[in-house]
């Protein structure tokens, strides 16, 4: 079976982010795709900020990455960049940890201005960790995440086709390789 690991690199299960979390996950668990979401906040914070990779929980985490085909990267876009969480458990990950993964990294910023936040800043760690077979980035507005009444979001069409149309690929990426 094919195994997914989506590390969720935001600060909080509230936060738009999650509204793109769960269409992924909703999208992949369709596909027959075993997923396994990491949020790395709700990893010890003192295993992320003393880089612990003797930790049991990063050992664990780190064991789900190895055994997964495909790596879907999700962060919220803060100051230009992606989250310092983010980096904290990219650094706890084996060297070339993403090696042979189909990788799709995904973000959610306030404006379309950080747009090649994921270019400059998150696919050159990425590279770094081995990942050679990356789909195109994802990038969302905020603003195109809308926050209902009743709880839960609301994503708009546009956002929801880019995003569909690399999640697909995801699927022929993968067979080629």
């Amino acid at each position: 079976m094919t195994k997914a690991v989506i590390i969720n690199g935001s600060n909080s299960k509230s936060s738009r982010v999650m509204a793109i979390h769960e269409k992924v996950e909703n999208h992949l668990n369709a596909q027959g795709i075993e997923v396994h979401s990491n949020y790395v906040h709700d990893l010890p914070a003192i295993d992320l900020i003393t880089a612990n990779f003797a930790s049991e929980t990063i050992q664990v985490e780190n064991k789900r990455v190895e055994e997964a085909q495909i790596i879907v990267i999700l962060t919220p876009i803060y100051k230009a960049s992606f989250t310092g969480i983010l980096k904290t458990y990219l650094d706890l990950l084996p060297q070339k940890a993403l090696l042979g993964k189909v990788i799709l990294p995904i973000a959610v910023g306030g404006s379309i201005g950080h747009l090649l936040a994921l270019e400059y800043a998150l696919k050159p760690v990425l590279a770094v960790l081995g990942a050679t077979s990356m789909t195109h980035s994802v990038y969302i507005v905020d603003k195109q995440i809308i926050r209902l009444d009743e709880g839960g979001f609301a994503i708009e069409e546009e956002a929801i086709n880019r995003l569909e149309a690399e999640l697909k690929q995801l699927r022929q990426v993968l067979i080629v390789n």
